[in-house]
């Protein structure tokens, strides 16, 4: 072998290894479909234990109705309705997937508040508070990922604009 041909091969060493290290730090991207299956499974799984809480809520109404903490000072009964808002209605929208980042206001809002007015932030008191919260925000930023209704209304919409403005 000449000394061309090893330092080409060292040359396709070193750039295999760049797409490699490039590979593990930029794993990929937000609309690869396995990506989108765990989005899909976080807001599954997050949303129905959501739900849940908002259906306990909603179930003790009565006896909450008088005694629910009303850090916003709007009353009891209006922040209970609220919450129940929250964790029901919305965590439907944010399982489905529909108007996601506009369902998740409500939903970060309780949490907020929940974490930082009523359990003071700390973490030992306000733990599933604190875990809903971090959970809201990172799944806010990523969105909703391609198993949404949004990705599909998304498709419908730049389908027209493509139709429009074809000549």
């Amino acid at each position: 072998m000449t000394g061309m041909n090893i330092q080409s091969e060292g040359l396709l060493f070193i750039q295999i290894n760049e797409m490699r290290m490039k590979d593990f730090l930029f794993p990929q991207p937000t609309d690869s479909k396995g990506f989108s299956l765990l989005l899909l499974c976080l807001r599954l799984f997050f949303g129905l234990m959501f739900l849940l809480h908002g259906l306990e809520k909603l179930y003790n109404y009565t006896e909450l109705c008088f005694v629910f903490p009303d850090p916003m000072n709007i009353g009891s009964e209006i922040s209970l309705l609220f919450v129940i808002f929250a964790e029901m209605l919305c965590s439907i929208g944010f399982m489905a997937g529909a108007l996601f980042r506009l369902s998740m206001i409500p939903m970060l809002i309780v949490m907020i508040t929940a974490f930082f007015h009523i359990h003071g932030a700390s973490i030992v008191q306000g733990e599933l508070a604190f875990i809903y919260l971090m959970v809201f925000i990172m799944m806010y930023i990523s969105g909703p990922g391609q198993y949404a209704v949004d990705a599909k209304i998304y498709e419908y919409l730049h389908a027209k604009d493509d139709e429009v403005y074809e000549f």
